[in-house]
């Protein structure tokens, strides 16, 4: 059986999430120890206790979502090792594609954890509150979704920011285009279109900003060559390749996540069994719309 290993990204944080994984494992706990210290504040206690409005700001779910899943892997290379053989791949959703890089080797956790940190506060000051907006597209043809967005964008910004499965597409943008889109999108035949509760309008055209301060930090920071490929958001294709992995981190940051892509290529490439390593079970919904010759299972400590 060939396995890839998945790594959610935001939106799969709780509060309480990697609590009993730290109290139960050596492994975990360094892991989110080597975190505090590197941010120079307990992520740890954000993660256990909230409270839930700070573990929500961008700039703290992403580290701390970073953090649990590194934490989950290193328990099950620790105490259950047999669950990660057959492992010939990795992906991670958004912000997951880090740990991704982490997990293969690409990436040190500390230079990881304080990417996404930064990573967080860039997208969240990109757009003023306010003016950018999210919302789930379920129902609809992805090239109906585009089309959609084409004819309401009106000189703003609108597009679909992440392809999670053939039923659900989220689009982002300007709030008032985004609200167009939507309209449009039911009137072409969607079942809902769901305004998401998101601090700014992620991997789309006016994160630009973002992704031109994340690019100096990405290019000082040391990527290797990763033990196994890495699929990226922005191609979908496997990457071995440090430079392409570099250049991926920081392109996907205004660019859509190809899920489903990168779900297909994986299935192509010969998956057939998938390890969600984090919190929640996002991706393993997603998957199983995308491939359902691929049996997921999840672990998050």
């Amino acid at each position: 059986m060939t396995l890839a290993l998945l790594f959610p990204g935001q939106g799969s944080q709780a509060v309480g999430m990697g609590k009993a994984l730290y109290d139960a494992s050596a492994a975990a706990r360094a892991v989110f120890d080597a975190a505090d210290a590197t941010l120079g504040f307990s992520i740890s206690r954000l993660c256990f206790e909230g409270p839930e409005e700070e573990l929500k700001l961008t700039a703290n779910t992403q580290p701390a979502i970073l953090t649990h899943s590194i934490a989950a892997l290193e328990d099950l290379r620790s105490r259950s090792p047999e669950r990660l053989e057959g492992a010939a791949f990795a992906a991670g959703h958004s912000l997951g594609e880090f740990s991704a890089n982490v997990a293969t080797g690409a990436l040190a956790f500390p230079d990881a954890v304080r990417l996404v940190r930064e990573r967080g506060r860039f997208m969240q000051e990109a757009v003023p509150a306010g003016v950018g907006a999210m919302a789930a597209i379920v129902g609809l043809a992805p090239s109906e979704v585009e089309a959609a967005c084409a004819e309401s964008a009106q000189g703003e910004v609108v597009a679909p920011a992440n392809y999670n499965s053939p039923e659900q597409t989220v689009i982002a943008g300007h709030a008032a285009a985004v609200e167009r889109a939507g309209k449009a999108c039911l009137a072409r035949g969607a079942r809902r279109a769901i305004p998401l509760p998101v601090s700014a309008p992620f991997h789309c055209a006016l994160m630009s900003p973002a992704r031109e301060r994340m690019r100096p930090l990405l290019e000082a920071a040391s990527l290797a060559v990763p033990a196994l490929p890495v699929v990226t958001n922005v191609d979908a294709k496997p990457s071995r390749d440090a430079a392409g992995l570099r250049s991926a981190l920081v392109r996907q940051v205004d660019s859509p996540v190809r899920w489903v892509e990168s779900v297909q290529r994986l299935a192509r490439e010969g998956v057939d069994r998938a390890l969600e390593i984090g919190p929640g079970n996002v991706l393993a919904g997603l998957v199983r719309r995308i491939e359902k010759g691929i049996r997921v299972e999840g672990y998050s400590g």
